[in-house]
């Protein structure tokens, strides 16, 4: 009998914790719809300040928690907290951390400026999905990214845990989306993203950490590519058709989860045709 394949979904934003947009509206519906097909799911996002805990019956996850994160010799405290979406049958984890995610904004203040230290937050995040799973012990078959923010899992798993038994068999997707930021990150971000396993020379894009730059390296990493949004940057699709991967084209019907789900047999299948 043939296992039930494993998707984990890593998403920057996720409805109803935050407003309805289309990448948090597919984060939301995707991991169901995917489910509801057969496959087990995880899903994590960051815990935002603006969630509100109580409404959303968010609770720690003690035996998670505890883990401190290093970035720039600083040590950062990792908390996981989880949900329920009862209508769904999910759950959802949530990354946090009181110095990253406490504000009450998402990536830029009131006033629309970026936040100076996005460049931590995504390194903080995405380093702590793969703490967590690694503590579940939960080896998944596919990770499916949903925006820049998590774009960083890719490098890390390639990377730094190739090696790792629960990951070395793990494909990666990742969905791009219309969704630039006007200023690069922080200057000392190829510094900062620095981990075992990476090479300066891994990191050359990230000297200039910009959107495009970002979504270019994670595209060079990743198994398959999924356009989330109906336009894209246009440098990034001549990125994305030079990289010769599987790419699945901007779904616009409601029958999309369908198609993802044959886009992520379709990713599994290649690669193991590539193995053989």
């Amino acid at each position: 009998m043939k296992k039930k394949a494993r998707v984990l979904f890593v998403s920057q934003e996720v409805t109803p914790y935050l407003d309805e947009t289309p990448m948090s509206m597919i984060s939301r519906q995707l991991p169901q719809g995917i489910q509801e097909r057969g496959k087990e799911i995880r899903t994590f996002m960051p815990k935002y300040g603006c969630i509100n805990e109580r409404r959303n019956q968010l609770h720690e996850v003690i035996r998670l928690s505890g883990m401190n994160i290093i970035i720039d010799n600083s040590d950062h405290p990792l908390i996981i907290k989880v949900a329920s979406i009862q209508s769904a049958r999910m759950q959802v984890y949530f990354i946090d951390n009181q110095e990253y995610f406490e504000r009450k904004y998402i990536l830029a203040d009131k006033k629309g400026e970026q936040f100076a230290d996005n460049d931590e937050r995504a390194i903080f995040f995405c380093r702590g999905v793969i703490e967590t799973v690694k503590k579940l012990g939960w080896s998944p078959d596919i990770v499916h990214l949903h925006g820049w923010m998590t774009s960083l899992t890719a490098l890390y798993l390639k990377k730094s845990f190739a090696d790792n038994p629960l990951f070395a068999d793990t494909k990666i997707v990742y969905s791009v989306y219309d969704e630039e930021f006007p200023k690069a990150l922080h200057k000392d971000f190829a510094k900062k993203v620095m981990h075992e396993g990476i090479e300066k020379s891994d990191v050359e894009l990230y000297k200039n950490p910009t959107f495009v730059n970002i979504s270019k390296l994670a595209i060079d990493l990743v198994d398959g590519i999924i356009k989330g949004s109906p336009k894209i940057n246009s440098d990034l699709e001549k990125h994305i058709k030079k990289s010769g991967k599987p790419v699945l084209e901007y779904q616009a019907g409601d029958d999309y989860i369908t198609a993802y789900s044959e886009f992520y047999d379709t990713v599994l299948d290649e690669v193991a045709e590539l193995v053989d």
